[in-house]
């Protein structure tokens, strides 16, 4: 066989591969997007949040 044939099988063998790479990234994103809205819909961090807001809109006036 050739190089050119080799490669080509090569490319090949491998067609599908990004596109379910993508969907494990894109699920995993999303994974991560929802424990963070679980996460800062919490009292102790929503509280932690108003602060550091209150702090930041006071030192900028």
């Amino acid at each position: 066989m050739s190089t050119k044939v080799i490669r080509w099988f090569a490319r090949q063998s491998e067609a599908g591969m990004t596109t379910a790479e993508y969907a494990v990234g894109t699920i995993a994103a999303c994974a991560f997007a929802g424990l963070l809205i679980v996460v800062i819909k919490s009292g102790p961090v929503k509280a932690l949040l108003a602060k550091v807001i209150a702090a930041a809109l006071g030192s900028a006036l």
